[in-house]
């Protein structure tokens, strides 16, 4: 399953971190763009082969230390075609570098329509008598405020692709408590899709006691994400948040149990943008992506349990 071996890959590279790959035009060093547009002209199919050569700089740095990246779907459909082609071409780079790909979709949807989504991002599509993988990721994040009708066809291709899924339940940014926070009797609506998500992982467990049904908890309410690991002992939990959103290693570390593991941390701009941030030579971005990394890597584990396969 999908959920064991991102739990393995985590604790074999000791970093339970991944890396978001949600790349704006204006992230992209010059002389990537300059080569790109010079080919291609200022199209969008030359802005996604800049994001495409982008994005493997960085996966060339980052495959031996991090576990998994997370491409945010929208920073690609922007781009029209081109860009859901370099979506694609990113997550077979990262495959094939050993990662383990977390496709950033959010999507919902009912019945068979929702069966297309997991179909196409997590399935095989039947094409005669051939079946193709669409995009082939290994988890798709998808929003459960449609109830089950909503996951149930996502938990059967689980099951029989062996993949995984992120449900929202307390996502990071100002305003989720605006719904989030509100009360279901004398629950909060983030707890009750909590036991949603715990009920919905029942079929689909792996064997270090997590289901391959997750939860997105943010680290910018760590009181929340520390309520959660209690109440959902056997949802593993990508936590959004860390870094330039405010959330620090304290804040992740509610995230993970006794065994250290029980989450993966994730950044964005912090590793993508780190020359920026460093000052250094755009020519040396992957590097200084690489830095960031360990550095993010070495600050959570410091902050948590060691790591064991429980």
């Amino acid at each position: 399953m999908s959920i064991n071996k991102l739990i393995e890959k985590i604790v074999q590279t000791n970093n339970p971190t991944v890396a978001g790959l949600d790349p704006k035009l204006e992230y992209v060093p010059e002389y990537i763009k300059e080569k790109a547009f010079a080919k291609y002209g200022y199209t969008l199919k030359g802005a996604a082969k800049a994001l495409l050569e982008y994005n493997k700089g960085l996966i060339d740095e980052l495959c031996d230390i991090v576990p998994a990246i997370k491409p945010q779907c929208a920073y690609y459909e922007m781009y029209g075609y081109h860009g859901v082609k370099t979506l694609y071409k990113t997550m077979e780079y990262a495959k094939k570098k050993g990662m383990i790909v977390i496709t950033d979709g959010k999507r919902n949807d009912i019945g068979t329509t929702m069966e297309a989504y997991a179909i196409g991002h997590l399935g095989l599509t039947q094409v005669g008598d051939e079946e193709i993988a669409g995009f082939n990721g290994d988890f798709l994040t998808v929003n459960g405020y449609l109830g089950t009708d909503g996951i149930k066809p996502l938990t059967d291709i689980c099951a029989k692709y062996d993949k995984g899924i992120f449900v929202l339940v307390k996502t990071s940014n100002p305003s989720s408590g605006e719904l989030q926070d509100q009360k279901i009797g004398d629950k909060a609506v983030y707890e009750v899709m909590g036991e949603m998500c715990e009920n919905w992982g029942k079929d689909v467990m792996g064997k270090y006691g997590y289901s391959a049904v997750g939860a997105v908890v943010g680290a910018t309410y760590p009181e929340q994400l520390q309520e959660l690991r209690e109440k959902m002992p056997h949802t593993f939990f990508l936590v959004p948040g860390y870094g330039a959103q405010g959330g620090g290693a304290k804040d992740v570390s509610y995230a993970f149990d006794k065994n250290g593991i029980g989450a993966i941390v994730n950044s964005s701009r912090g590793i993508m943008c780190a020359y920026k941030k460093e000052g250094c030579d755009e020519k040396d971005y992957a590097k200084a992506a690489r830095r960031e990394a360990i550095r993010m890597r070495d600050d959570i584990v410091s902050a948590i349990n060691p790591m064991k396969l429980g």
